[in-house]
C-alpha cells in the first residue's frame, strides 16, 4: 500500500527569553508597542504535520510520498527527510517564497508570543493530484492551506483516489459547509476528543451522522488512548501506553497518524492499528521535537507486550523495522 501525505511543510524557530514578558509591558502605551526582547536560546526543529507523518512512516519502513511546496531553504531537510526513508520527489521548490515557518519566543513564565509565515505552503493550491492516480493507494489531506485542503480532496474524489481527512489545526479557519466538504467520503477521519465535538457542532452532525460520513472514525482521547467508530460496528477502544515520561507534545499525534496507517498498510486490524499509532505518539511524546525520536524495533515490540500483551508485539514486530 502506498500513501502520499500531503499538509503543512514547515520549520520551528524556538526561543526562549529569561524575563516576563508582563513586565516589559506598559498599560498607557500597549497601542504604541515597539519590544526587542533578548533571547538565550534558539531551537531550530524540523515541523510541518504532513513532513511529521511522513517522517514517521518512512522509519516505519512506508516509503510515503510527501506533497507540498517549500522553498529554496528546504534543502537540508529534504536530505534529512530522504535519509528517513521519505520519497521528497513530489515536493516542489517556490522561485518566490520560502519554506513554512513558525517563530515562537516564550519566557519565564511559559507565555508565548508568535508568529507563522506560511510562505510557500500558499502554493499549494495550485498542486495537481492526477499524478498520484494509479501510483497512491491512499492520500491523507493534512491540517495546512485550508483553499489547497478542499482542492486536493475534490481531486481525490475525482480521479477516484481514496483519502484520508485530517483536518486537525485548521478546524477553527473553515465553516461547517467546508467541513462537510472535507470530511464527507473519506476513507478514514482522524481527530482528538476536541476537534470531533467541533467538527460536529460546525457540521450539525450527530456522532453517528459523522461516522456514517467516513468508512472509519479514528479519534485519540490523549492519556485514554484511541476509539475507531466504523457503521454497524462495535468500537474499537484501544487503552493507553503506560508509564510514559512526556517532554513535548508537539506532533504525537501526527506519530499517531502515521502509526495507523502504517498498520493499516500491513493489513493488519484497527486494534493493531490504534496500539500502533498510540506507541509512535508515546516515542514523540517522550522526546523533545516531532522527528528527533530514535525508533528501536525492540523497544518498540518491549513495549507493545507490556501495554497490549504478548500477541500484539509479535503481530507488530513482524512488520517493523
Amino acid at each position: 500500500m502506498r500513501i502520499a501525505i500531503t499538509g503543512s511543510i514547515a520549520t520551528d524557530h524556538l526561543m526562549t527569553f529569561p524575563g516576563r514578558f508582563a513586565e516589559q509591558f506598559l498599560a498607557d502605551k500597549l497601542d504604541k508597542i515597539s519590544l526587542s526582547f533578548l533571547v538565550e536560546k534558539l531551537e531550530i526543529r524540523r515541523g510541518g504535520v504532513a513532513a511529521n507523518i511522513a517522517f514517521s512512516l518512512g522509519c516505519l519502513g512506508l516509503n510515503p510520498m510527501l506533497v507540498g511546496s517549500v522553498g529554496s531553504d528546504f534543502a537540508e531537510y529534504r536530505r534529512w527527510l530522504d535519509d528517513h526513508g521519505v520519497d521528497t520527489s513530489l515536493v516542489g521548490e517556490s522561485a518566490v517564497h520560502q519554506t513554512a515557518r513558525f517563530t515562537g519566543t516564550t519566557d519565564a513564565d511559559l507565555n508565548q508570543i508568535a508568529s507563522f509565515y506560511p510562505g510557500a505552503m500558499n502554493e499549494d493550491v495550485d498542486i495537481d493530484l492526477a499524478m498520484l492516480a494509479g501510483r497512491a493507494d491512499l492520500v491523507l489531506i493534512g491540517a495546512g492551506n485550508p483553499a489547497a485542503m478542499r482542492s486536493m480532496t475534490g481531486q481525490c474524489r475525482e480521479h477516484g483516489i481514496p483519502f484520508a481527512a485530517d483536518t486537525s489545526q485548521q478546524l477553527a479557519t473553515v465553516d461547517g459547509d467546508q467541513i462537510r466538504e472535507l470530511v464527507g467520503g473519506a476513507a478514514y477521519l482522524f481527530s482528538n476528543e476536541y476537534e470531533a465535538s467541533l467538527i460536529e457542532h460546525k457540521t450539525g452532525w450527530s456522532s453517528d451522522e459523522l461516522t456514517a460520513q467516513v468508512g472509519v472514525r479514528v479519534t485519540t482521547l490523549a492519556a485514554a488512548g484511541a476509539r475507531v467508530d466504523r457503521t454497524g460496528y462495535e468500537p474499537v477502544i484501544v487503552g493507553p501506553v503506560p508509564d510514559v515520561v512526556p517532554a513535548d507534545p508537539t506532533g504525537a499525534g501526527d506519530a499517531f497518524r502515521a502509526g495507523f496507517l502504517a498498520a493499516v498498510a500491513w493489513g493488519l486490524s484497527l486494534e493493531r492499528a490504534a496500539q500502533l499509532g498510540n506507541l509512535m505518539a508515546v516515542l514523540v511524546l517522550e522526546t523533545v521535537g516531532p522527528q528527533d525520536y530514535k525508533l528501536s524495533a525492540a523497544e518498540l515490540a518491549t513495549r507493545c507486550a507490556k501495554s497490549y500483551g504478548q500477541a500484539a508485539a509479535d503481530e507488530l514486530a513482524a512488520h517493523v523495522g
